[in-house]
């Protein structure tokens, strides 16, 4: 659905297509598509205590990538209000925690390539200088065709059953349609979030989903809700004005001490220079650091 919308937005001229390297694509769409498999295996393989656990752990893995891939530093402030945003949630969310040997490798593999997924997609529209919606709609139809090849096969060697085999109801096709649907708002948000901000913001901001969930659960389905739900919620919230409050600070200490550029700095001696030439007056040393006869 994600492509298709793409596509007909390209068609249609209300998107531009920059170009992306094929290999780049095809590279990007392998980590996704590991992402989303990982992530429904360790679903299936683990208890859902464990699995939030490890949605838990994308947040300081993400962190430690950005800081090996990209030499990107975190403050002190950051630091302790992501940690209070996984203390929050883990509250509230961890119940039972249960463990085997595959899930524990499905959950790692997930963790990893979901991370780096998030990171690529920030380094990409930087590095080529692209929209959120345009990286997008090239790498959806990639990721989709892959995975209507090769889901299939997957699924049968996991459970012993042929999608062929599934009796599609009216009922049935509406609801996948309308997850489609949704989902392409979740993926353009994803790609707006992590162009605008990064991928540890936008892990941070994933984490409101939770608290959204436990609290419109309680709202429409008369979910039980404790106060250990509500304590980590709090806490949990408190964490993300924390971290807002920190990435904002962090900028405006950086816009402050922040040099100009050297190149910069060679071009006012180069202008100068000719003012000097145009004018035939002398150089003081207090415009290039010494005295030019």
């Amino acid at each position: 659905m994600t492509a298709l919308i793409g596509l007909v937005s390209n068609a249609t001229g209300n998107s531009t297509r920059k170009k992306v390297p094929l290999w780049e694509l095809l590279w990007f769409s392998v980590v996704a598509n590991t992402s989303i498999t990982g992530m429904n295996l360790s679903l299936m393989l683990n208890s859902v205590g464990f699995y939030q656990i490890s949605k838990l752990s994308m947040i300081p893995v993400v962190c430690v990538m950005e800081w090996i891939l990209h030499s990107k530093h975190y403050s002190d402030k950051v630091k302790i209000s992501v940690l209070v945003v996984v203390v929050g949630v883990g509250v509230c969310t961890v119940t039972d925690v249960k463990v085997n040997a595959q899930g524990f490798i499905c959950a790692c593999v997930a963790v990893l390539s979901t991370s780096l997924q998030q990171i690529s997609i920030g380094s990409l529209q930087t590095k080529y200088s692209i929209g959120s919606f345009e990286l997008l709609s090239q790498t959806a139809p990639i990721q989709a065709l892959s995975l209507l090849l090769f889901g299939p096969f997957v699924d049968y060697y996991l459970t012993g059953k042929l999608l062929a085999s599934y009796k599609f109801s009216s009922a049935a096709f509406f609801f996948i349609l309308l997850s489609c649907s949704l989902a392409v708002f979740c993926n353009i948000s994803q790609y707006l979030c992590i162009g605008r901000f990064s991928a540890t913001s936008f892990q941070v901001l994933g984490h409101m989903k939770t608290v959204c969930v436990l609290i419109l659960g309680w709202l429409l389905f008369d979910s039980e809700l404790t106060l250990k739900n509500i304590l980590g919620m709090a806490i949990a919230i408190l964490g993300m004005v924390v971290y807002s409050w920190a990435v904002e600070a962090d900028k405006q200490t950086e816009s402050k001490v922040s040099p100009l550029p050297k190149e910069a700095s060679e071009e006012n001696v180069e202008l100068l220079k000719q003012q000097q030439q145009s004018d035939g007056s002398p150089l003081k040393d207090v415009e290039l650091g010494k005295y030019q006869p």
